[in-house]
């Protein structure tokens, strides 16, 4: 695919789920974003280490700023995750472009402490799966996290993705120290036989 056809790939304005709803992040959503982030930084501390650098509302307003022109320049596609009723903002989701012309993608998340237990997220990533599947075109999509992310782990394996790999000692911790990663994977085959798309 050349850059002026990625360029001009069709992208919705949102996502919606029964409950969730995913978007695009603008500057404006900074300081929820913030706010989201200062709740859950125990929680998202041992996995993320992004959380380190982001402690103002300027740093989230940043991080906005500069994801909102990747998705212009269809790089790197990082939605928010809102309340499709109230609007509040729930956490993040993205669909990186791991290799166009193959059309594989990944997919990490985050939800902030206040709404977890809920299957929010689980929902979200339904979502984003069948917009990888059916308006992206992909052929395979990979979700990965650290083996003792068990709240992580467990979407993927709810949602029927199977498990591809258990790599050792693959990332570097936010603490310095070699942590497992776990690798799931659905392919656009597993998709049309209804992998990922559980209830």
């Amino acid at each position: 695919m050349s850059d002026y056809q990625r360029l001009l790939w069709p992208l919705p304005d949102a996502l919606h789920g029964e409950r969730v709803m995913l978007r695009s992040l603008r500057p404006t959503d900074g300081g929820a974003m913030a706010i989201a982030i200062d709740e859950s930084r125990l929680e998202l501390s041992p996995f993320l280490p992004w959380q380190k650098v982001m402690r103002t509302d300027d740093d989230a307003i940043a991080f906005c700023t500069r994801e909102a022109a990747r998705w212009l320049l269809r790089e790197h596609l990082t939605f928010g995750v809102f309340d499709r009723i109230g609007g509040g903002y729930l956490g993040g989701i993205d669909l990186k472009i791991r290799d166009w012309e193959l059309r594989s993608f990944e997919t990490g998340y985050w939800l902030r402490t206040s709404v977890t237990g809920q299957g929010l997220m689980t929902e979200a990533v339904r979502v984003l799966i069948r917009f990888a599947f059916e308006e992206m075109a992909a052929r395979r999509l990979v979700i990965t996290c650290d083996s003792t992310n068990s709240g992580s782990a467990a979407i993927p394996t709810r949602l029927g993705i199977p498990q591809e790999a258990h790599l050792r000692k693959d990332r570097l911790g936010p603490d310095g120290t070699l942590h497992d990663t776990l690798l799931f994977a659905l392919t656009d085959d597993d998709y049309r036989a209804g992998q990922g798309q559980a209830p």
